[in-house]
């Protein structure tokens, strides 16, 4: 027998249930990285993540005789709905076994939950922040995952989803590229030299991590400015915003983010992380006893870099600021002797962008699908 249980967050040994499913559900495949376990959790912590501040959400299990076989989270961000003028619900952290009934009992709760408050429409997978994965992956699941900052999921996800009448949205294609292969034409530099030169726009690279942190502030004022016209944008709030450096902050190397300044502003910026999905996969979700030192050493080891963030503000796109972005991107990945770079999550509504990745080198690998719903 079936049964859709709602999670209390109040309660450990249920947040355990629901944070430690994906573990056994993937447990043995290869190119699944599990979060810290730590991680996992602060999501239904109402007190620590500032989501929880302006929006409501709520977690499910789907329990049969007594196992959990599936879980899902329902979301609604008044932030979000207010800005894009809609009335919309987002699903989050939906999985399952190879079920239909327990998919089916998971998601008609999310439906009734949607309605109850008067929202006609669901959208997802989409998260609680903007390091959240967007999307269920469609494409590309023979490669692994890049850290926890896409989602991954079995192919057989999809028409468990599609089944409930989800249609797609939007998709957010990665893309990869190798020092042989990724080659800005000369102009692109030349541009990126002349616009430094004239005073307009100016590279800022950090010389430690004490530097980099003291810029943290506006570096996240940036962040919320730039994506405005994105599909996913919404207005963080300054905690969230505090939220966001602050984790990016944990995994960053100071020598791979770079912010674009004009004058004393920040108006852009480009977030490289060296991928640590091998030694999180080794973690297995805990950072003790061996876990942080084993991170530390694969941050020094790894040959994969994920450029996961580069923006410039609206304003400063058309004055040489993407021709300094892509600049700085390829020498991100040959100044720091990287093979491999994975180019995260570009929407396909930006357009411009993706067929600017492509022209340089950038080869479409993996593609996470956003899908969409009426009620």
């Amino acid at each position: 027998m079936l049964n859709i249980e709602k999670v209390d967050t109040r309660s450990k040994s249920q947040v355990n249930r629901f944070v430690k499913l994906p573990f056994r559900l993937y447990q043995g495949s290869p190119n699944w990285v599990p979060p810290l376990l730590s991680d996992a959790k602060t999501y239904l912590d109402r007190d620590k993540h500032p989501f929880h501040e302006h929006s409501d959400v709520d977690f499910f299990l789907a329990v049969r005789d007594g196992k959990d076989v599936g879980r899902i989270a329902a979301i609604e961000n008044p932030r979000f709905n207010e800005y894009h003028q809609t009335h919309t619900a987002q699903f989050y952290f939906f999985d399952c076994e190879e079920d239909e009934e327990a998919a089916q009992g998971l998601f008609e709760t999310v439906f009734e939950w949607a309605a109850h408050r008067g929202l006609n429409q669901i959208v997802g997978p989409k998260g609680m922040g903007p390091l959240d994965g967007y999307g269920m992956l469609v494409e590309g699941f023979e490669h692994r995952q890049m850290m926890t900052m896409m989602n991954y999921n079995y192919p057989y996800y999809i028409p468990l989803v599609e089944k409930q009448g989800f249609k797609k949205e939007v998709d957010f294609v990665s893309c990869y590229a190798n020092t042989e292969t990724f080659h800005l034409p000369k102009r692109i530099h030349s541009i990126a030299e002349r616009v430094q030169q004239r005073g307009q726009l100016n590279v800022k690279r950090f010389s430690s991590k004490r530097e980099l942190v003291s810029w943290a502030g506006r570096i996240g004022e940036a962040y919320n400015k730039t994506f405005v016209n994105n599909w996913e944008y919404y207005p963080l709030s300054d905690k969230e915003i505090k939220f966001v450096v602050d984790n990016i902050m944990i995994v960053a190397d100071y020598r791979l983010i770079k912010i674009i300044t004009h004058d004393d502003d920040v108006v852009g910026f480009l977030f490289g992380f060296p991928d640590l999905s091998a030694a999180l996969q080794r973690a297995r979700g805990r950072l003790f006893p061996f876990g942080l030192i084993d991170l530390l050493l694969e941050m020094r080891r790894t040959k994969w870099i994920a450029l996961n963030g580069a923006g410039i503000l609206p304003e400063f796109q058309g004055r040489g600021g993407n021709a300094l972005l892509y600049s700085e991107m390829e020498k991100t990945i040959r100044d720091y002797d990287f093979q491999h770079a994975d180019l995260t999550q570009v929407a396909e509504t930006a357009g411009q962008m993706r067929h600017d990745l492509e022209n340089i080198g950038g080869k479409p690998y993996k593609n996470h699908r956003v899908f969409t719903r009426s009620i």
